[in-house]
């Protein structure tokens, strides 16, 4: 049988090739940034990051609202072809340089099962424990409790979508897809918010398996929340 990692891997043989490495406008300790970086990882494509100061407030001068008009983190030039929008980028990388559709599947279960997915990324996601994470890390004076709920609240759902019967390894098939990628910073990272990931073995367990796919690159930890311990 063949192995999913080995059928990415010929995927990727097959996929056409930037003709200029890419370019990523990131910040480091973004997790939106980092499932940019990591598509771009596991896709074995050539790039290179130019770092955005967002406590400066760089993104919101005139040289990257050109590339940006909305003023954030990420953005991507592709020789030229400029896309924002984390999620719209994995779509964009997906769709251009994985021949093979692995990461973007054309089965209408699954590829709405991954949309679902981003839209759970666009939001229980983002305005959990990615916006937990930020008021700590990025020191906002805001109380996180209502945020910190909506994080616990989706690691119960995960944990009880990922146990069921009949579930896949990965969110939406039983090989990674970009819904694994959007979804894996910030709950990697959630302890960096105060949130735990220990009363939830089954999304530890998937966190997990997409760490160990070949090309992954993780995103840089802060001793910040819990992990300040």
């Amino acid at each position: 049988m063949t192995h999913p990692a080995e059928t990415h891997a010929r995927s990727l043989l097959a996929s056409v090739r930037p003709t200029r490495p890419i370019r990523l406008y990131r910040h480091a300790l973004s997790g939106h940034c980092h499932r940019v970086e990591l598509m771009l990882h596991l896709l074995g494509l050539p790039y290179e990051t130019i770092d955005i100061d967002l406590m400066a407030g760089e993104q919101k001068q005139p040289a990257f609202l050109a590339i940006n008009p909305f003023g954030q983190v990420p953005a991507i030039d592709d020789d030229g072809r400029v896309i924002a929008d984390s999620n719209a980028i994995l779509i964009y990388l997906a769709s251009r340089y994985d021949a093979g559709g692995t990461w973007l599947p054309r089965d209408p279960v699954v590829a709405a099962t991954v949309q679902r997915w981003l839209s759970v990324a666009a939001g229980d996601l983002a305005f959990g424990p990615a916006a937990a994470r930020v008021v700590v890390v990025f020191k906002r004076s805001i109380d996180a409790t209502a945020m910190i709920e909506r994080a616990t609240l989706l690691l119960s759902r995960m944990q009880t979508y990922l146990s069921a019967s009949g579930a896949t390894p990965f969110l939406a098939a039983g090989t990674p897809t970009i819904a694994d990628v959007a979804c894996y910073a910030y709950l990697a990272h959630a302890p960096e918010g105060n949130v735990s990931l220990e009363p939830y073995p089954a999304v530890r367990a998937w966190l997990a398996r997409v760490a160990a796919l070949p090309r992954f690159v993780p995103m840089a930890s802060t001793a910040c929340g819990l992990n300040a311990a």
